[in-house]
């Protein structure tokens, strides 16, 4: 361990990451961000790089997620940031200066942190999701479903809980119909959305029912589904496949160290993103279970460069 003590590392490399390393870069700060190598089994840029085409990012009628991704990337090494191809392992936060263990086997010490590791959707894994991933099945309803794939055509939810219903009732704005799959035989997410799925006529759900798997050629053509309780299969016309059975926020490194909610997001203070420990700033997906949009997690980026320029400053004139 050699040591020098970094000002601020920044712990992932999606729009949350990037935006904190290129406004902490501009501030003289010098950042070190570990871009992580295929952490929680995603390319370094995360979740984006998954997304074929975004048409909601401001500044680009249309771009490619990880095209995106790479502009950020190149804007944060213009701007000053250094960035390591590694996964963290781990992190002590017990003391100051924090320690932050490589999976290299390096150890660097660090004055603030930045937490912008992200959240992984949560998949069911039938046997052909590989092939037909961002091919028809996607898991945010919200980036992919106006794409004109999916345009008039019929299209399936899997999920029961209220992001199922806010998922399937965005998609009725574009699709011929909609079919929400759910395991059980009642709903879990709460009245208010419930009465929002069964009002709405070209949502239908689709109880006990569980995926067996996906078919097509090039593309998603259908999907293969079994009634849990009857045992009957059956196969079903279906363009789009979207996920809303939740996220898995990317904290187990942080091995209870900092606050989380029962989920394992990190609870950030409300309008900041201060965590349980001073020093430690949390941003984008890994503390918003909320809104998870690209925009929103550039914007905490944002704030988390700001907050720890702020910190380091009150620290250096001797007060918090």
């Amino acid at each position: 361990m050699n040591n020098h003590i970094e000002t601020v590392v920044i712990i992932g490399s999606g729009p949350a990451g990037h935006t904190a390393a290129i406004y902490a870069a501009r501030a003289n700060l010098n950042p070190l961000m570990f871009e992580g190598f295929m952490a929680a089994g995603v390319a370094a840029g995360g979740q984006l790089t998954t997304t074929t085409e975004i048409e909601n990012f401001p500044g680009f009628v249309s771009i490619g997620g990880p095209e995106l991704m790479h502009h950020m990337r190149e804007q944060a090494i213009h701007c000053g940031a250094r960035i390591r191809t590694e996964t963290v392992a781990k992190v002590d936060l017990s003391q100051r200066p924090f320690k932050v263990f490589s999976e290299e086997g390096d150890v660097i010490l660090a004055k603030t942190l930045i937490i912008a590791t992200g959240a992984t959707a949560k998949r069911m894994r039938v046997p052909r999701e590989e092939e037909f991933w961002q091919k028809g099945i996607s898991a945010c309803a919200v980036c992919d479903g106006a794409l004109p794939l999916f345009r008039n055509q019929p299209l399936v939810v899997i999920g029961g809980g209220d992001t199922a219903v806010e998922e399937a009732t965005y998609l009725t704005k574009f699709a011929s119909k909609v079919y929400m799959i759910h395991r059980r035989d009642e709903l879990r997410a709460s009245k208010a959305m419930q009465q929002r799925a069964f009002s709405n006529p070209h949502l239908e759900i689709v109880w006990d029912t569980g995926l067996e798997d996906v078919f097509g050629d090039k593309f998603l053509e259908g999907v293969k589904l079994k009634n849990l309780k009857t045992g009957e299969e059956k196969s079903m016309e279906a363009k789009g496949l979207f996920y809303a059975i939740g996220h898995t926020p990317n904290t187990a490194f942080l091995e209870g160290q900092l606050k989380t909610d029962e989920s394992g997001y990190i609870i950030t203070t409300p309008g900041s993103t201060l965590t349980s420990v001073p020093g430690v700033f949390a941003a984008g997906d890994v503390q918003d279970k909320r809104y998870r949009q690209a925009v929103t997690s550039a914007g905490t980026g944002c704030m988390a460069a700001l907050d720890a320029e702020h910190f380091l400053a009150s620290e250096a004139h001797g007060g918090h």
